[in-house]
């Protein structure tokens, strides 16, 4: 689905199935360097099962137009644009990685119109390394070979994720690529890694929320590793959320490598009895 946002066109993918108002609302929001296809099992699942799929590519990335985001908060705002442009009144944010923080503060802003929160692949404060900020920056190729091997602990995904035999690794690889090549005017490598890193606004809008939320964390992430998110999981407990964990047996990429598990995950928060 293509639609105007901020005076500029978007694509979300809806999952197979028209937008209907009738319908609950999901928003699926990506992380560096990715697009709304690293959704692709969940997004689905939920379009077929009763909920409208807003799976985004971000402003400047692959299909939509307009400036990529400088920062989170950036990235919030249009969130909520996006959800404005539809009229849609209440949904449930999902974000994994750098979409997990965009989730988390659009969550924030718009406090009783997000129903659900779920952060897949989460960490507060989500810092990277002065070393793959510079290699985002001059030696992208490097960059992307060094995440990617951070990020997997597989090189096979399920056949649920992909197709069976799918080498998830190469294709993380031509995805990134793609997607660094589909904006010749940012290095959106370099510019979401800066974003993730100068984010300091995680407690204060975790503080804020006023939905459940919840954790699906990789027990063996190398770029947000679980502890990373604990910061954020004692903040929802103390200010008396409603809160989820999932700690899932892959690393940086679940969806791909735990699609079944992250789905279910996911169903578990959708489905809580205190939004139905």
């Amino acid at each position: 689905m293509r639609l105007p946002v901020n005076g500029h066109d978007t694509y979300c993918y809806t999952g197979g199935r028209a937008f209907d108002p009738a319908l609950p609302t999901a928003v699926l929001i990506h992380g560096v360097l990715n697009d709304h296809s690293v959704w692709a099992m969940q997004s689905r699942w939920l379009a077929h099962h009763g909920w409208n799929v807003l799976a985004v590519d971000l402003p400047g990335h692959c299909r939509s137009a307009g400036p990529a985001p400088q920062s989170v908060e950036e990235a919030a705002d249009f969130t909520i644009a996006l959800l404005d442009a539809l009229g849609v009144q209440r949904a449930a944010l999902i974000g994994h990685s750098w979409g997990s923080l965009i989730a988390l503060e659009a969550a924030a802003r718009l406090q009783e119109r997000a129903s659900h929160l779920a952060l897949v692949g989460t960490a507060f404060p989500m810092k990277v390394s002065p070393a793959l900020i510079e290699a985002a920056l001059n030696a992208p190729e490097k960059a992307l070979r060094m995440v990617n091997v951070f990020s997997r602990s597989t090189l096979c995904a399920p056949p649920t994720a992909l197709g069976p035999g799918t080498w998830v690794f190469g294709a993380s690889m031509a995805l990134g690529r793609r997607v660094l090549r589909s904006n010749r005017e940012v290095n959106l490598f370099h510019r979401g890694f800066l974003a993730c890193d100068s984010y300091t606004g995680g407690e204060a809008a975790m503080a804020r929320i006023r939905c459940p939320v919840l954790f699906a964390l990789g027990a063996q992430d190398q770029m947000t590793a679980p502890k990373g998110a604990q910061t954020l999981i004692d903040v929802a407990k103390a200010s008396g959320k409603t809160v989820q964990l999932r700690l899932l047996p892959v690393g940086h990429h679940q969806m791909t490598e735990a699609p079944e598990e992250t789905l279910a995950a996911l169903r578990g928060l959708l489905e809580s009895a205190e939004n139905q």
